[in-house]
């Protein structure tokens, strides 16, 4: 291990949130770990973070990003929050295993870094504070899934492995992912203030919050109408955020309001899962008895969780129908959302009022058979791109193999010709290619890359990395990674440990 007269590479470390004061925070030292070693680095995002090429050589950086060194100018804190968990008050909880190392400007912006996975805290709840190989990789992964998506995220700079064991369901080997955001803000910062009383507290967090992130907001005049148009932003860049999960059949699995970014940013892989086959009330987290976060759920969880948030502001608004009014706004918007990007799956350059009729007919038609969700929507673009070249309904026989029930495929298909023809089909299929991802992070690729990477091999981690961040391309020789899943997929449980 370096020492500490080793050189490190120098950062320009702030940490405002830091300024807030204790009651909003506590300075921690990451636990060490044993004989580290990377497991997967983000190159993209080194070069976007203007991290200088050699960076990851510097043996100092794998041991900062381990939690065994601290580089100069930067100070590790875990934030104190609360939140609603499954729909109940769980009171105190905070970065349980998460260390905000501080930020620093980038040629993307201010930009925090924060490993999880570092130890324990004091708001680990009895826990270890620890991560595991799988849960890192799981989340590495995905970061990167999402952000090929064009899905607002947090995203991983690193994965640094360790062979010293973790106990979850069976004993694991150690990790700590370096993840990347603007900010980690959440519903439940708000909430802890609140809930409490500390409304002082409450205003100095929301003051801080639009200053930083939403500096637009400071033309507006101070006090409760500066505070609801926060409410306003987080509700249109949620509904936002909602329609691109469904889009692309993304679940999260643990809605928690602690799990909801301010930033409306994807946050906390856990029990995540991209859909295989079309089921609208497929539930991804094992601890989810109830089905409280089935897929199709997620926007009206999203909604409550923003009532949250609201309710959580209203010491500072002190108008209920005003929050009420902006947050019911959600209720139009995230329609309208969810149909633009949907209209774009099926190439269409606008949404008519004719359209909800076939776009509503689609989903039925998908979740009657358990439709492949991703490999539907993309063999679809292609039969677009070879309709506008033959105008033969030919074009569509690879769509209608997916189907056992032929007549109910052919209905649609019909409806669809209808009114693909009102589009320039060349144009259409472009539109559908960018929209309609070839590769998702499926189950039981990350299963298969974690195999690997348990026994030293991280290559399925970097193979599964490249394509997931060019989702859209085809990468010829890999469509194995686009096939359908094996049969033994389907067993696979992912729990919030995951």
């Amino acid at each position: 291990m370096p020492s500490l007269a080793d050189p490190l590479p120098q950062l320009a470390w702030r940490n405002r949130f830091a300024a807030l004061g204790p009651s909003f925070h506590t300075s921690v030292s990451a636990t060490p770990l044993r004989d580290v070693h990377w497991v997967g680095r983000n190159d993209s995002l080194a070069k976007g973070l203007g991290l200088p090429d050699h960076w990851w050589q510097e043996p100092a950086v794998l041991q900062a990003l381990a939690g065994n060194l601290v580089l100069p100018g930067s100070q590790p804190l875990a934030s104190v929050y609360s939140g609603h968990q499954f729909g109940v008050w769980a009171g105190q909880l905070g970065d349980g295993r998460a260390l905000c190392l501080g930020e620093i400007d980038t040629p993307m912006g201010p930009q925090e870094l924060q490993l999880k996975g570092a130890g324990a805290t004091p708001y680990s709840r009895m826990g270890d504070g620890r991560a595991v190989l799988r849960s890192s990789i799981r989340e590495f992964l995905c970061s990167e899934a999402m952000h090929g998506l064009g899905i607002p995220t947090t995203r991983a700079l690193a994965i640094v492995g360790s062979p010293d064991k973790v106990l979850r369901e069976e004993l694991e080997t150690a990790a700590v992912v370096t993840r990347v955001a603007p900010s980690f803000l959440r519903f439940g910062h708000f909430e802890h203030f609140a809930a409490s009383g500390r409304h002082e507290e409450l205003k100095q967090l929301a003051d801080f919050a639009i200053t930083h992130h939403f500096p637009e907001l400071l033309a507006t005049p101070e006090g409760a109408k500066r505070y609801l148009a926060m409410l306003g932003i987080v509700m249109h860049s949620t509904a936002s955020l909602m329609a691109q999960w469904q889009s692309v059949g993304f679940c999260h699995g643990v809605m928690n309001t602690d799990n909801m970014s301010l930033l409306s940013l994807t946050i906390d892989y856990g029990p995540f899962q991209f859909l295989d086959g079309f089921d609208p009330a497929h539930i991804c987290n094992h601890s989810d008895q109830q089905g409280r976060y089935a897929f199709a759920r997620q926007p009206q969880v999203a909604f409550w969780n923003l009532y949250c948030l609201g309710q959580a502001l209203l010491p500072l608004i002190q108008d209920q129908d005003a929050v009420v009014q902006v947050l019911d706004g959600f209720k139009t918007l995230y329609p309208q959302q969810l149909d633009r990007r949907i209209a774009a799956k099926l190439g269409l350059d606008e949404v008519q009022a004719s359209d909800h009729g076939l776009i509503d007919a689609a989903f039925r038609l998908l979740a009657t058979e358990r439709t492949d969700h991703t490999i539907f929507w993309r063999r679809l673009s292609h039969a677009v791109a070879s309709y506008a070249h033959t105008l033969e309904v030919q074009a569509f026989a690879a769509v209608g193999d997916l189907f056992i029930e032929a007549s109910a495929w052919q209905a649609w298909l019909g409806l669809y010709l209808e009114r693909i023809a009102q589009q320039d089909l060349a144009q259409a299929a472009v539109r559908m290619l960018r929209s309609n991802p070839k590769f998702v992070l499926r189950n039981h690729l990350g299963e298969q890359a974690i195999a690997q990477a348990k026994i030293g091999d991280f290559s399925g981690v970097s193979t599964l990395f490249e394509l997931l961040s060019a989702p859209f391309d085809e990468h010829p020789g890999f469509e194995s990674f686009a096939a359908f899943p094996p049969d033994w997929a389907s067993t696979i449980s992912i729990s919030c440990s995951s």
